[in-house]
Order: structure tokens, then sequence, then C-alpha cells
């Protein structure tokens, strides 16, 4: 809201609150993490940054599939019904060069109007000391035995030795010392004449080519890890376009294939087929119509998705309308309990469920991934939606930098050829996945929400809520949503759970048991526990805006 008083705009805003959430919101973002954004621009025209690092590059999925797994290196036991080769989900092994950072310079660099020093200024506010919240210890408490291997960890989140409790200060001077490194970089560059853009760029250079990016390499080394100096240096983002469809009139726009985004896409396709509004909203048909939609999507997810920088992706034909009513030709009065995959082309990748599966039990609760998300709009009608992510608890911390290392590697198989295979200077595909709708080329939702596979399964149905059935902001976002986990979890040992559907408990108890005769698996839970924390901004006909945040999760929205 700072940026906003200062006269910034929403790009200003976004990057402000993203860098602000990677201090206080540790326990679901870092430094070291992701952010895949979506930006509209005051032109009409909607791009995207790719805001997830690559793997280091000396790393191979042989090394993987033959390394042992060590101490430290599992946050709970695999999952019943999961591969068997799997890459460490905790400690050193899962790092990706920090993709968040050059993601929210890229997009201030382009899109915005304020200096890096202005839109850091609440984050190092934050890391000079914070009142922290009931959330934060308790997921710094969790994990006093994982701290313990890392004495770097152990130094910023058990300082002294005890838990910080509820309500005291909490300081990360490391990261408040590299985050005035990074102004001073930008101060530097202007003093000597540079640009805006040139004293932004370097800052890029200070982190990614610089001090910072020695300091990490020195880190890894020391502690047998992978990540390097030459491939933070590598590293560099840029704008490309983002994915998009049409759908009752309105533009809906995703991120590429080196995320989950195309599958709300290749799901709105098959669902346009049907007149949902007379299925009538959360009914038996509505909620088992939108289900099998999503598992065919998910099948092609889990089949072709991948970086499309090592692969070729056959995204026309998975976007495509006539893709989609030929996939739409699959869903019966049933639910099914096979992985679906399209066939295209001569020799289209196996999905996962046809590689080796080890079978272990852990209660659900334990494979939570944290996230956070950050959607923002202003008056001039420039939109941003991003997905803020990794580097969550328990994170390594790069020795003296204060910045905690992601684990996304662990989103990449071990599945040898697939197109999600891990490899050196390979992006994972990821979910994190932001939205945003235009209609008739203007302004009208920006949506995004935490949640892992159950991102876009949440998203879904809260633009329907407000697309098909009329509800406002606020109803769309609290309204009870289901979840499937018919699909390859991107997290772990990558668990399958055919025909699982989780339902809000609030969803009626007669739908609930036919859905089940339906063959569907069905269990319930708690609006608490739903497993996403959407917030969902709308713009009315009059040019109204208004925003929903979810109050069983956490969220909020704040508007001037």
């Amino acid at each position: 809201m700072r940026m906003y008083y200062k006269g910034g705009n929403a790009v200003d805003v976004g990057v402000a609150a993203t860098f602000a959430a990677a201090v206080s919101e540790f326990s679901h973002i870092g430094f070291g993490g992701e952010a895949p954004i979506l930006i509209r621009t005051r032109d009409g025209k909607v791009h995207a940054i790719a805001g997830v690092g690559t793997m280091p590059k000396m790393a191979t999925a042989e090394f993987f599939r033959t390394r042992p797994i060590q101490p430290g290196e599992l946050t709970s036991a695999p999952e019943k019904g999961g591969l068997k080769g799997m890459v460490p989900v905790a400690g050193l092994m899962p790092a990706l060069v920090p993709g968040m950072v050059d993601a929210e310079l890229v997009a201030l660099r382009e899109y915005g109007t304020k200096s890096f020093s202005e839109v850091i200024a609440p984050a190092i506010d934050l890391a000079d000391g914070l009142a922290i919240d009931e959330m934060r210890a308790g997921a710094i408490e969790r994990n006093v035995r994982f701290f313990e291997l890392w004495p770097t960890s152990a130094h910023v989140f058990i300082p002294g030795d005890r838990v910080v409790m509820p309500g005291e200060i909490f300081r990360q001077p490391d990261l408040a010392r590299t985050l005035r490194s990074m102004a001073e970089a930008e101060r530097k560059a202007l003093a000597g004449g540079a640009s805006r853009v040139a004293a932004i760029d370097a800052v890029r250079d200070f982190f990614y080519r610089g001090d910072i990016a020695r300091r990490i390499d020195k880190f890894s080394r020391e502690n047998q890890g992978l990540l390097r100096y030459e491939d933070m240096a590598a590293f560099h983002l840029s704008p490309e376009d983002a994915v998009t469809t049409t759908f009752q009139g309105l533009q809906v726009y995703k991120p590429g294939f080196w995320s989950q985004g195309p599958a709300l896409i290749e799901a709105l396709n098959i669902l346009e087929g049907y007149d949902l509004r007379a299925m009538r909203w959360n009914s038996t048909d509505y909620l088992h119509t939108l289900v099998e939609a999503l598992k065919l999507a998910y099948a092609d997810r889990d089949t072709y998705y991948g970086d499309p920088k090592f692969n070729h992706i056959p995204a026309d034909r998975l976007l495509s309308k006539d893709y989609a009513a030929e996939r739409r030709k699959l869903i019966g009065a049933v639910a099914s309990l096979d992985f679906r995959p399209g066939k295209i082309g001569p020799h289209p990748p196996l999905h996962p469920s046809e590689a080796e599966m080890v079978r272990f039990k852990i209660d659900d609760a334990l494979m939570a991934r944290d996230t956070t998300c950050v959607d923002v709009i202003d008056k001039d009608g420039i939109m941003f939606s991003s997905t803020p992510s990794g580097a969550w608890l328990p994170s390594v911390i790069a020795g003296d930098t204060g910045i905690a290392l992601t684990q996304r590697a662990q989103s990449f198989l071990l599945v040898p050829g697939h197109p999600n295979e891990l490899a050196g200077g390979k992006r994972p595909r990821i979910t994190l996945s932001p939205t945003l709708v235009l209609k008739d080329d203007k302004p009208y939702l920006a949506l995004s929400t935490p949640g892992g596979d159950n991102q876009d399964q949440s998203l879904l149905q809260v633009l329907l809520d407000v697309v098909e059935f009329g509800m406002n902001a606020e109803q769309a976002i609290e309204a009870p949503r289901f979840q499937t986990r018919h699909l390859v979890s991107s997290f772990d040992n990558h668990a399958m759970s055919p025909g699982d559907l989780l339902l809000d408990e609030r969803i009626n108890s007669t739908v609930a048991t036919e859905l089940a005769e339906r063959h569907h698996r069905v269990g319930t839970r708690s609006r608490w526990a739903s497993g996403a924390a959407p917030v969902l901004i709308r713009v009315t006909p009059d040019g109204v805006i208004e925003a929903g945040a979810d109050p069983y999760a956490y969220r909020e929205a704040r508007a001037w």
C-alpha cells in the first residue's frame, strides 16, 4: 500500500508486496524461491514472466536415481502410490537458481515506475524486525530438528537456541544486510549516471553475477551442493507471451507449459461444451463434470508438460477447441479411475503411472506445500497476478546471506525420457499458476492461490462462480470447493490417487452420496482445510474494483 500512496502503479505494488512477503511469509516464500507473474499493461497486452530457476548444470537424472536419500532430505515418509525414484524434498540437493528475484526485477524494470530502493524498502523494514505471528512461530517450532542439521538455518530461525514466540520481535539481520547491499548497487549506478533501467540491471548483476552469487556458490561448495556461480551468472529472464483461450466471450490468460497453467485452459475448453448453469451450481452433475474435465486436463499435464526450452510441446493441439471436443467425449456418467492422456503425435510420452511405483501410506496433512499469492490492479487498468513460492520452511539458509534456498527441484520427475525429467540447466514443471481474465480486452478478473496441484482446480471453480453464476468476488472466494487427487502429485515421490475426491463439508451430503455412487472415492474436509487460499479481484461493468480474499486461510484484500 505504501507504493500506492507514493504514486506507484500495480506492478510497483506487486513487486514490493512480493519482496515483503519473502521476508514476512518466510514459511511460504523466500528470496531463493520462485514467482511466476502475469501482467496486463495499459495498452491491453498480457505478458508472462517465468519466475522459476534452473537446475544446476552439473545435475543429472541418473545422479538422483542412484543417490541414496540422506538424513534431513525427507520431511515425511514417501506416500502410497508414488514413483520409485525421487529428488530430495528438503536440504541443499533440490535447490535451483533463485528465480523470484530476477522475475521481480524484470517486472519492475519493464512495467513499473519506481526504483528498486523504493520497492525493497518495506522488505528491509520487515527484515530489521517484525512481530512474529502464530503461523510462522509454529512453522519454526515444527522444524527445529531440521534446523539442527543446518547451522546457518538455526542461526536465523532459532536465534539464541530458542524458538521466537508469537508477538515477539523476529529479526533477520543477515537478510537485511543483503537487501541493503542490493539497494546500494542501484544507488552507485545512479550516482554514476545510469538510467533507472540500467540501475535496476545493476541490482540484478550484483545478485546473479556479483557478491551474492559468489557467497551462494561458496556455501554450496562447502556443503556438497550442486549450485554454482556459473548457474547464477547464466540465468536471465525476459517477458514472454502468456497462453490463452476464450471462454464465454472472455479472454483467459495463464503462464506457459513450464507451469500447470495450460491445464486450466484445456479444462475451460472442455467445459465450454456444457450448459453449466442448467446443471445448477455444485449439483451432482455439475461437480462430476468439472472433476472429469480436470482429470483429463491433468492427465495431459502429467504426460506432455515440461520446460519448453528442452522439449517440443504440442501446445497448439493441447489448447485447441477441436482437441477439447474430442476429450469431452470421454466424460461419461460415472467417474473414470484411469489416467487418460490424449494421444498426440506418433510417439507420445508415457504417463508416469506406467513407471515403477512404490507403496507407502502417509497422512495427507504431512504432504502440504506452502505458497502465497499477490494480485493487484490500479486505476489505469494495469493488472498484476503472481504466485510466489519456494524456499518455504524448512529451508536452508545460504551462508551469511540470509537467503533461503528453494526445494523446487522435487517437482522434476526421474522417469527416463519424460518431458519433465530432471536435467542440468532445465526448469521443473511447476504448479504455480496466476490468472488474468479480460472482457472485451478490458480488465475483468485477477486471481491466484496457493495450493500446489490444487491451484488450477480452485481457480477454475472460483472463475466459474463469477462467470456462470454471477457471484461477487467475496461470494466466489468463500464458496465451498472440491479437490481431485486423480493426478500425479508434483511433490515428494509424485503419488497418484485415482478417483480421490475431497469435498468441502458444506457441500450437500446427498450430492456427496450421489458422487460416491458414480464411483468417485469421496472424502470430506473442513472449510478451514480446503487445500487452497485464493484471492480474486473483479472489475464490475460500472468500473468498480472489488476484491475477495479467503477468510479461512488468512488471505486479505486492501484498497486505496
